[in-house]
């Protein structure tokens, strides 16, 4: 990005998020220039994902291994509904993002990204309100984790 002042960027579909690394500085002052140089970057055609080897690799040695939403794939189901319909939409409204990763002996894996990676209520919420959820909706469910937790 090559402001000083921005710690990352998160780029979903509806938002992005960006996290300043110098919050005394207002949000008032810098929007219009992160705003022009995104729009800017984007119509001059800038790349905005980029496929890393790695996760790539990752990502076909987990597919070969069977979906983690075929581990059991009706509650997986049940699961990724909940997230998808309830948890995702408030989630989005802070800047956030939640998806599932997988279901196996009873935890739900997560990923938290954006405004949610580095929020100091991130585990309460996991915790006290989508941890919640899911075992009342799901009873197969014990726990829920995330991975993408800064704080």
């Amino acid at each position: 990005f090559g402001f000083d002042y921005v710690g990352r960027v998160f780029i979903a579909q509806n938002f992005v998020t960006i996290t300043k690394t110098q919050p005394e500085l207002g949000w008032t002052s810098i929007i219009p220039e992160l705003r022009q140089f995104i729009k800017s970057y984007v119509e001059a055609g800038g790349t905005l994902f980029t496929v890393d080897p790695a996760a790539e690799q990752k990502a076909a040695q987990a597919a070969s291994a069977g979906d983690p939403t075929q581990q059991d794939g009706f509650t997986s189901q049940k699961i990724i509904d909940l997230l998808d319909n309830y948890v995702r939409p408030a989630v989005e409204q802070d800047g956030g993002n939640i998806t599932f990763k997988s279901f196996h002996d009873g935890i739900v894996t997560v990923n938290l990204q954006g405004s949610c990676s580095g929020c100091p209520s991130a585990t309460v919420t996991l915790k006290s309100g989508i941890e919640n959820l899911l075992k009342r909706m799901v009873p197969e469910v014990k726990e829920v984790v995330a991975e993408g937790i800064l704080v």
